[in-house]
């Protein structure tokens, strides 16, 4: 019977999880991954810009509890304890950012995070996942395609390839302390 199942399903997850551990399912489960997601991405957006705002981290450790102030987003998502799947997964693309490119992790972070707030205002009008993210698909390959139009090719000209170079530079440079 139905009460059965039920009652053994809850039995087996109880013998897999450790004291004080919860189990959301549902809608609960989905609300919660999005509301942790969000809120790691609103966290390091204000840092964003020429007037980013600074955070001041203080370690929980017994050992170590100092304090330190910036605006870097990478040290920042390195050192928040997560307990939300969703949120630790777009730790994990942030991370992926700085260690393939070295830059970005912020603007990857609030760019995940805004996807999901909209992808989340989705799923409350009934509109599949699957459905979402083929979208999200299309986008891209518009997105892209509209970038390679706008795209000016200038490795044909030294001088304005090292231009260009020089300027590209001076953009990523201009958020780091050197």
């Amino acid at each position: 019977s139905f009460s059965n199942k039920t009652n053994n399903r809850s039995n087996m997850e109880a013998a897999y999880m450790a004291q004080g551990t919860s189990v959301d399912k549902g809608e609960n489960a989905r609300l919660s991954s999005f509301i942790g997601a969000i809120a790691i991405a609103d966290l390091v957006k204000t840092t964003l810009g020429p007037k980013g705002m600074d955070k001041i981290l203080q370690r929980v450790s017994e050992h170590d509890q100092s304090i330190s102030v910036t605006n870097d987003g990478a040290t920042i998502l390195r050192n928040v304890n997560i307990d939300n799947a969703a949120a630790k997964v777009l730790v994990d693309i942030a991370k992926v950012q700085d260690d393939e490119v070295g830059d970005g992790t912020t603007s990857v972070a609030v760019l995940c995070g805004e996807l999901l707030r909209e992808a989340e205002q989705l799923v409350a009008q009934r509109i599949h996942p699957q459905t979402i993210a083929q979208g999200w698909r299309l986008a891209r390959s518009h997105a892209r395609k509209a970038l390679e139009d706008a795209a000016i090719d200038n490795s044909h000209n030294e001088t304005e390839f090292r231009e260009d170079l020089v300027k590209i530079a001076g953009t990523t440079l201009s958020s780091k302390l050197l």
